[in-house]
C-alpha cells in the first residue's frame, strides 16, 4: 500500500513552498490546504478501498498529534473534508521529513544551488548564462529540485564550450561522463538548449536541435540506415528488393540523396530503439528501422519520405520502457511529424510475469525524466504507474520471450497469427 504519511506531509510542504506566503509576497492570508482525494483518488467515492481510506485517516490523525496539521470533518460523519499545514512548523517537518524519509528540504536544495552556481559560473559563457538565472530564481526565493540535471548540463556546457579537439557525439560523453551514451540520454536537450539560448540560435525550420553542436567540433558518427522487412527501394535508377534479405541490409545514409522511392508490402512501419532486438525480430506485418537511439538527420528524412510514398501505412515505436525509452518516442514524433504508436511498451509488459525478474529499480534521475513527462497525457497513467511501483524494463527480453513465443505459435497453428501484430 502507499505511504500516505509520507505523501500527506510532502504534498503540504511543498504546496507551502510553492505558494506566495514562503517568498513574502502574498496579499492575503490562506492557509496551506488539501484535500484527502488528492492522496487517495477514490477516497469520497462509494467504491473506494475502504482500507486505503482508513489509512489515509490514520495518517492525518497521527500528523495532528504530533502538531504538523490540523483537519476538519464532514458534518455527522468521519469523513475529513481539508486539511491544514501548520505553517509554522514548516522546518521541523521538512527537518522530521528528512531525518524519516531521506527527503531533501528546501533549505539543503537552496545549499546545493548555491555550491552549483559557485562551481560552475565563471567556467564558460553558457553556464554563467544559466547561472545568473539561478541566481534570480534564488532571488526569488524559488529552487530548483532538479540540481543532479543541472550540474550534468553544466559539466557538458563546460567541456562543449572550451573544446578545440574534432570529436563525435559518443566520445564527447565519454571524456565529459565516462559513460558513451549519458550525454545523449540524459543531458543533449538541455544543453543544446542553453547553447541556441546563449547563441541567439533557434532551431531553423529544417535543423535538428543537437547541430549545433557542430559549431564546437562535436558530431554525431557517420550514420547507416538499417532496414528489415518487405519493401522495395529505387535507387540511381536501379530496384532493389530488400525482402529478399531475411536479416535485413545496411548501408551509408549518404546514399540518400540517390533514393528515388521507396514501397513498403506491409500494412505497419516500426523503429527499433536497440539493436539486439532489431536482429531479434521477424514480423511479416511490418518492415523496420533499427533507430539507435534518438532519430537522427538522415533517419529523419528518410523516415519523410517513407511516409510519403506509403501514406497508408500505420506507423509504429518499440523501444524500452523507461525515461529514455520515452524521450527517444517523444523526440521521433516531433522531428518526423508522424504519430508513431508505442509497440508493447505498456503496463502489460511490466506486469507480465515472464519478465519480473527483469524489472529494475528507477534511478533519481530516471524519476526526475519521469515526473517531467508526466505533463504530457501519452505517456501520463504508465509513468504514474512507474514511479508508483519503482520498475523499468529494457526491450530486449520483450523481443527475445514474446517474439520468440508468438513465433512458435505461427508454427504450431500452420502458419495462422495466434495474437495479431500486438
Amino acid at each position: 500500500m502507499e505511504n500516505y504519511e509520507k505523501k500527506l506531509l510532502v504534498m503540504l510542504v511543498e504546496k507551502y513552498r510553492k505558494s506566495k506566503k514562503d517568498s513574502g509576497t502574498n496579499v492575503i492570508a490562506r492557509r496551506t490546504r488539501i484535500t484527502p482525494d488528492k492522496l487517495y483518488k477514490a477516497y469520497r467515492q462509494n467504491d473506494g478501498d475502504l482500507e486505503k481510506i482508513e489509512a489515509v485517516n490514520q495518517a492525518v490523525r497521527r500528523y495532528q498529534e504530533k502538531g504538523f496539521l490540523t483537519f476538519e470533518q464532514e458534518g455527522f460523519s468521519n469523513e475529513i473534508r481539508a486539511i491544514y499545514l501548520v505553517d509554522e512548523k514548516i522546518e521541523e517537518i521538512e527537518l522530521y521529513l528528512e531525518e524519516t524519509y531521506q527527503y531533501e528540504p528546501r533549505y539543503a536544495m537552496k545549499r546545493r544551488l548555491e555550491e552549483l552556481i559557485a562551481a560552475y559560473e565563471k567556467e564558460s559563457p553558457a553556464v554563467g548564462r544559466e547561472c545568473e538565472k539561478l541566481k534570480r530564481m534564488l532571488g526569488e526565493n524559488r529552487v530548483s529540485q532538479n540540481c543532479l540535471q543541472l550540474e550534468d548540463m553544466m559539466k557538458a556546457l563546460v567541456f562543449i564550450e572550451t573544446n578545440e579537439r574534432e570529436l563525435f557525439l559518443r566520445e564527447a560523453s565519454m571524456l565529459i561522463y565516462g559513460d558513451s551514451k549519458y550525454l545523449e540520454e540524459n543531458a543533449l536537450h538541455p544543453v543544446c538548449r542553453a547553447l541556441r539560448e546563449y547563441l541567439e540560435r533557434p532551431c531553423g525550420e529544417d535543423e535538428l536541435e543537437d547541430e549545433i553542436l557542430e559549431e564546437y567540433h562535436i558530431v554525431r558518427e557517420r550514420q547507416k540506415l538499417c532496414l528489415k522487412g518487405n519493401m522495395t527501394i529505387r535507387i540511381a535508377g536501379k530496384e532493389l528488393e530488400l525482402g529478399a534479405f531475411a536479416d535485413g541490409v545496411e548501408f551509408f545514409a549518404d546514399e540518400l540523396k540517390r533514393l528515388e522511392w521507396i514501397r513498403i508490402y506491409a500494412p505497419h512501419f516500426m523503429t527499433v530503439e536497440n539493436r539486439t532486438s532489431w536482429l531479434r525480430l521477424k514480423i511479416p506485418d511490418a518492415a523496420l528501422l533499427y533507430l539507435g537511439g534518438y532519430c537522427v538527420r538522415s533517419q529523419r528524412d528518410f523516415l519523410k519520405k517513407i511516409y510519403r510514398d506509403n501514406p497508408e501505412l500505420t506507423f509504429w515505436h518499440f523501444g524500452d520502457i523507461d525515461a529514455g525509452g520515452f524521450y527517444i518516442h517523444e523526440h521521433l514524433c516531433r522531428v518526423t511529424g508522424i504519430s508513431f504508436r508505442l509497440y508493447r511498451m505498456s503496463r502489460k509488459e511490466l506486469e507480465n510475469p515472464h519478465f519480473q525478474s527483469c524489472l529494475r529499480p528507477l534511478t533519481q534521475q530516471d524519476r526526475i525524466r519521469l515526473n517531467s513527462l508526466k505533463k504530457q497525457e501519452l505517456y501520463r497513467d504508465l509513468v504514474a504507474y512507474m514511479l508508483e511501483k519503482n520498475r523499468k524494463l529494457e526491450q530486449e527480453i520483450v523481443s527475445f520471450y514474446e517474439i520468440e513465443n508468438e513465433t512458435m505459435e505461427r508454427k504450431l497453428s500452420g502458419g495462422k497469427k495466434g495474437k495479431g501484430f500486438l
